[in-house]
């Protein structure tokens, strides 16, 4: 089950596509924070999501704002897949151990060993105001994104 609105959001520490830490914790205070899990890079729907995002990246990745994408692939297939489409924004790694932020928010598919399609923004006080999970095939709306950005 999904952490929900209203709930402090658990603080982690993930590798980037650039092996980089980037923490959670990094952007209290002074950033609210679009945490999106996605199941794979490489695969259509996820391209198509993240490539979207990245045409949108000014509403994303601003002063207020920053967009972190979380995967269970390592952070090499990471770092080609930001390459090859041009992905400029963190993608993080939940590689090893295995899942454990994707299950620490509620969205890791134990069946198919990979994050569902969680989104989670979080104000810069760190707790969660906004959050919706799609399954595994089922693209977001990323104007549902934009209007929840505006509303904090």
């Amino acid at each position: 089950m999904a952490i929900e609105a209203g709930t402090k959001a658990p603080d982690f520490t993930l590798k980037s596509q650039h092996g980089e830490s980037v923490s959670l914790s990094d952007f209290k205070g002074k950033k609210n924070v679009v945490l999106l899990f996605y199941p794979f890079a490489f695969t259509g729907v996820c391209t198509g999501e993240l490539c979207a995002l990245r045409d949108e990246l000014p509403t994303f990745v601003n002063d207020d704002v920053q967009l972190v994408a979380v995967s269970n692939d390592s952070p090499f297939a990471l770092r080609v897949f930001a390459d090859q489409e041009g992905l400029e924004y963190p993608l993080l790694s939940d590689f090893w151990p295995h899942g454990e932020v994707s299950r620490a928010f509620g969205v890791f598919d134990e069946e198919k060993g990979c994050a569902v399609r969680g989104t989670f923004i979080i104000d810069k006080e760190g707790v969660v105001r906004w959050t919706v999970v799609n399954g595994l095939p089922d693209a977001r709306d990323l104007t549902e994104y934009s209007k929840a950005l505006q509303n904090l």
